[in-house]
């Protein structure tokens, strides 16, 4: 009987336990060189074992399952910090990747144990089902960039610079195979639906005042952008007075000396403030076509951020004076959680009407093509 490729997923992502309890306690590592071998030479196996008779034409599928049994790891991870479980990854966090016992790292994790697994999972479905998965991909490819440079450049800046050990290198992997993935994902037909030139004109034709999504849309941008480029400012350490109230009656956190949301508020500065600039441009002026993929990267990527960043303020890993003050715990979630909302209202809006954001069409060259 043949196991379905879901079941196969399933079986990888509980796998990890058996795996991480033996290597804890029985083969009880303990060098750093041995546990980053001992990484490398586990997922060079399960690949090894899984592409050669999955039969797939898609090597990412491969790929997908072998990230599952990664996610497993990541789930016993963040359970075990959290006092879940005991005894799986005690050799790991000392010589392995220590920085992951932060509150960073275990939101981290959680987030891969769950979300980055369903969209494994998803994908894995799609391929075996000879379905499209380059949505689902592009949301995924947006989440795992941004989790990875946030993560790797605040392992090296932050407080945790001077424990970088071998296992650092297991993360390679995860960085080069989005690009190589964005590759392949990139080119499969976009899944958006048939739409004439009459309509793709009538609603190029239509003023902002006449698209209240777009206009909603676009105020949520400008305050979106407002806020990314004041938290900019607040961790570059601008004088002002507003920002000093905000470092310490708001988000401390971004004081935190393990540079995680230092990082993250930059990597916003830099990438996302441009994003949404450009975004309220693709509101305004019709036929941006690239606008309803990059919606999609922005979106996984934000809800990565965020997810870590809410949960990180919040959590009992971070030292009490950088947590969220009780006073300014309702408007702090509140103002982080829809910053990642919209991101995700403004991709629905790109594939479920996208024919504003068509290349224009003129009436002649659609009448030749009747």
């Amino acid at each position: 009987m043949r196991v379905h490729p879901v079941g196969v997923s399933l079986g990888l992502f509980l796998s990890a336990f058996p795996v991480c309890y033996v290597l804890n306690s029985v083969v009880a590592l303990e060098h750093p060189v041995a546990i980053m071998a001992t990484g490398f030479a586990v997922l060079a196996l399960l690949f090894a074992v899984i592409y050669v008779p999955s039969g797939s034409q898609d090597p990412l599928f491969s790929v997908f399952m072998v990230f599952s049994f990664t996610s497993g790891i990541d789930a016993i991870i963040a359970l075990e910090e959290d006092g879940y479980v005991s005894d799986f990854m005690g050799f790991y966090m000392r010589e392995g990747e220590p920085y992951l016992t932060t509150a960073h790292g275990i939101m981290m994790c959680y987030w891969d144990s769950v979300v980055h697994y369903t969209l494994y999972l998803a994908m894995i479905m799609a391929i075996t089902q000879r379905k499209s998965y380059r949505n689902v991909g592009l949301y995924w490819i947006g989440s795992l960039t941004m989790n990875l440079v946030v993560f790797l450049l605040g392992n090296v800046i932050g407080k945790y610079g001077s424990e970088i050990r071998p296992a650092f290198l297991l993360n390679t992997p995860f960085l080069v195979i989005p690009i190589w993935a964005a590759t392949r994902i990139f080119p499969q037909p976009k899944d958006l639906p048939l739409v004439t030139a009459d309509k793709i004109a009538e609603e190029q034709g239509k003023s902002l005042l006449q698209r209240p999504l777009d206009l909603g849309l676009v105020a949520y941008l400008l305050f979106a952008a407002a806020f990314t480029l004041f938290r900019g400012l607040v961790v570059l350490d601008c004088p002002a007075d507003a920002c000093f109230d905000y470092l310490y009656q708001h988000e401390p956190y971004l004081r935190d000396p393990v540079a995680y949301p230092k990082i993250q508020m930059l990597v916003y500065l830099h990438y996302v403030l441009p994003y949404f600039c450009v975004c309220i441009y693709g509101l305004l002026r019709p036929g941006v076509t690239w606008m309803p993929d990059w919606a999609l990267i922005f979106a996984g990527a934000i809800a990565q951020a965020q997810m870590s960043h809410i949960g990180s303020s919040l959590h009992h890993r971070t030292p009490f004076p950088y947590r969220t003050p009780e006073d300014a715990w309702w408007i702090f979630v509140l103002s982080n959680t829809l910053y990642a909302i919209g991101p995700h209202v403004l991709a629905y809006r790109c594939l479920w009407s996208p024919a504003f954001f068509f290349s224009s069409v003129s009436r002649d060259e659609n009448k030749k093509t009747q």
